[in-house]
């Protein structure tokens, strides 16, 4: 396991410092030694500047900052935008997580929490730092074109960055469903990724025009969602989308799902 993250730069952003030793020594534990700690989030903003790291870890709550603030800061600083994060927080409000996996975090996990839950989140950090060719070497993926549904900006930058890894190359964005179901009028994809809560007409209604009203109705779409609700769940795959993936927007789950979207098309 220390080969496999052992070349890892993180910065820890935690102001407790009991929390933060704690925190070291589990990233030690799997191979991260190369480990700065801040305990606050303009601490950790000038540092980057300075030295940008790999990886970022931060608690939600800062003494200057929330850990959203300093993810949508990152996210905004062209030096910074391609930074991984890693938030770290007992917080399970669905209100106070959901900015942060908008803005493009590679993985949440709790406080306190496990071996396990640190590597699933560091897999998925190295899956979003690292180019993958397979795909596109199966799937000519450079010339997939990927229509991509979003109302945040950030949410989008985070999807197409993970998608550029796999080996695309061709993007077309929306803010919303209306505007996505102007453009499948008028310009052909092989691909739709979208968000599932969106102003004006959101994810289920967008899958729904696709399958009734589209002469795109085939296309594979794939719905990024941290939607809980069984109900609304179910009636996405009833309205035909062709998968779900949960926020954070996994790399290796997206893989195998457009393994099995574009393989089978």
């Amino acid at each position: 396991m220390s080969s496999t993250f052992g070349s890892l730069v993180a910065f820890l952003v935690e102001p407790s410092a009991s929390q933060a030793k704690y925190i070291t020594a589990q990233l030690g534990e799997v191979g991260i030694e190369m480990v700065r700690s801040f305990g606050s989030g303009a601490a950790a903003l000038e540092a980057m500047h300075e030295s940008r790291p790999d990886l970022v870890v931060s608690a939600l709550y800062l003494p200057d900052m929330s850990g959203t603030d300093l993810i949508g800061t990152m996210r905004g600083d062209r030096d910074l935008e391609q930074v991984a994060f890693i938030l770290v927080s007992s917080e399970t409000r669905p209100q106070a997580l959901e900015p942060v996996r908008q803005a493009g975090v590679c993985g949440i996990v709790p406080k306190p929490f496990t071996t396990a839950q640190l590597k699933t989140a560091l897999l998925a950090t190295l899956d979003f730092l690292r180019q993958d060719g397979d795909l596109t070497q199966e799937l000519a993926a450079e010339n997939l074109r990927v229509l991509l549904v979003d109302d945040s900006p950030s949410a989008r930058k985070h999807m197409r960055r993970v998608l550029e890894n796999l080996g695309i190359d061709h993007f077309i964005e929306a803010e919303n469903g209306r505007q996505a179901a102007a453009i499948l009028a008028e310009t052909m994809v092989d691909l739709v990724v979208t968000d599932y809560n969106m102003p004006e007409m959101d994810g289920q209604e967008l899958v729904e025009y696709i399958r009734t009203q589209s002469w795109q109705n085939s296309v594979p779409v794939l719905m990024v969602t941290s939607e809980t609700s069984d109900t609304r769940l179910a009636a996405v795959q009833e309205a035909g989308v062709s998968g779900i993936c949960d926020k954070p927007f996994d790399p290796g789950t997206i893989k195998r799902l457009l393994w099995n979207m574009l393989g089978q098309r």
